[in-house]
């Protein structure tokens, strides 16, 4: 696999700065005593794996398992495994795709929509009191902002993924 240049401009402070910010929220939202909290508070016994999988299938439920191990970007395997478990817990459920009667897709039972309302108002709550102090004006300018980041993280990963498929493609496979 070869890797894509990295561009020769120097970043602005700006972007070192959100880059930073970005690793702290990476790093608080990441820790096991967070999502142990987010647990305590949502009445919940799950991983954060299984928590991850559920909030990706509520937002666009029903999906392929592979098309939600895309959007969370790791293996199949690994979303097998989780899927199965979520599944005997009654999160989920697999059902016939009506598109191609061979496919599965996988839903959200009432005990997962339950599941992932609790976890969400949980995670609301613990945001709204850390930002209690914000004006309405602050919350919609930053959420507006973080919405407007994804999508053109999204938008760039897409392109990236565009140009390393054609750099393997033009580059033989057993090109040193």
């Amino acid at each position: 696999m070869s890797t894509l240049p990295l561009p020769d401009v120097p970043a602005s402070p700006e972007v070192k700065e959100i880059e930073r910010a970005l690793t702290r929220i990476t790093y608080l939202v990441g820790r096991a005593r967070q999502h142990d909290r987010l647990m305590a508070v949502a009445g919940l016994t799950m991983d954060r794996a299984a928590v991850s999988i559920l909030r990706h299938i509520s937002d666009s439920e029903p999906l392929r398992p592979g098309e939600l191990a895309n959007r969370m970007a790791v293996e199949a395997s690994h979303i097998t495994r989780q899927v199965q478990q979520l599944e005997k817990a009654g999160y989920v459920s697999r059902v016939s795709d009506p598109d191609d009667r061979r496919a599965r897709l996988i839903e959200l039972t009432p005990l997962g929509r339950q599941a992932v309302g609790r976890v969400r108002e949980a995670s609301v709550r613990g945001m709204q009191m850390a930002l209690g102090e914000w004006s309405a004006e602050e919350l919609g300018q930053l959420a507006t902002l973080f919405h407007r980041m994804v999508d053109d993280f999204l938008t760039h990963a897409a392109l990236d993924e565009e140009a390393q498929e054609e750099a393997e493609q033009r580059t033989p496979a057993d090109a040193p």
